[in-house]
């Protein structure tokens, strides 16, 4: 099983740059990490440069002009460059436990889409990561949310893994997929620009294709650095009128999605 980590990030080079030390020192490393860029400037340009030159994992920069938000987009490009039969999209300010592609690995099961874990780091813990000698948390690091869930256990995880997740519990900021169930729907709807929904979405369709959904505990673990947040504006917004209408009206796939950017072998449906 070829395995493709796609890294998503924007405009923050020191948070990339731990994620990418993150997978470089997996027990399981990844065949490939394919970065999807959503208009990044020339600083992550070149700190991407220095880890290709440097690294035994071959690295990809699949790029987008700065247009606003739009991660669909860029999310669809980086898959459509990956090479991997099984793909695991982690974002630019995920920092993955060392056994986080070695997790994902077991947990991968035929027609299921895998959730991983988040585990959320405040503003001190964040700039601790950021900072030589740059730590990884444990379970009683100061300052980090939803600590119990920084725990590993693959023992546990089994026992209290949910099965038939929600899809508002679906987040690709760690999540892993195979490669043709993404092709079936049509990955993310490239219609849903500026933040929110879209991912919620994508989950939708998969639902409504008959995959199922299994939401980890205590494994697959990231720690997310802190950032301001942006505020969930659903009233007027027309990707949440997207999402209900994945859901109202059962679609399986979107209309401006992946296979613009796949070669014609490659699409289905």
């Amino acid at each position: 099983m070829k395995i493709s980590l796609i890294v998503t990030t924007y405009n923050w080079p020191e948070a990339l740059d731990r994620v990418l030390a993150g997978a470089a020192r997996q027990t399981d490393l990844p065949d490939e990490i394919v970065i999807g860029d959503d208009g990044s400037g020339p600083a992550t340009a070149e700190l991407i440069r220095r880890w290709q030159a440097g690294s035994d994992i071959p690295i990809r920069h699949v790029w987008q002009e700065d247009q606003g938000f739009r991660a669909a987009r860029i999310r669809n490009m980086a898959i459509a460059a990956a090479s991997g039969d099984y793909l695991i999209l982690l974002d630019g300010d995920m920092v993955p436990h060392h056994r986080f592609i070695e997790d994902h690995k077991h947990a991968a099961t035929e027609n299921v889409i895998i959730q991983g874990v988040r585990v959320r780091a405040g503003p001190d813990l964040s700039r601790r990561m950021l900072t030589p000698p740059y730590l990884f948390p444990g379970i009683f690091s100061r300052d980090m949310s939803d600590r119990k869930y920084r725990f590993r256990s693959r023992w546990l995880s089994h026992l209290k893994a949910r099965p038939g997740a929600p899809f508002q519990r679906m987040a690709s900021c760690n999540q892993g997929y195979w490669r043709e169930q993404l092709i079936k729907v049509n990955g993310f709807d490239e219609n849903m620009v500026g933040w929110g929904a879209e991912d919620n979405e994508l989950a939708v369709r998969l639902l409504n294709a008959g995959y199922e959904r299994r939401l980890l505990r205590y494994n697959a673990v990231a720690i997310h650095l802190y950032h301001e947040s942006r505020a969930v504006v659903r009233e007027g917004n027309p990707n949440y009128a997207r999402l209900q209408a994945a859901i109202d009206n059962k679609l399986l796939r979107c209309e401006q999605g992946l296979d613009q950017h796949l070669p014609a072998s490659r699409t289905l449906g």
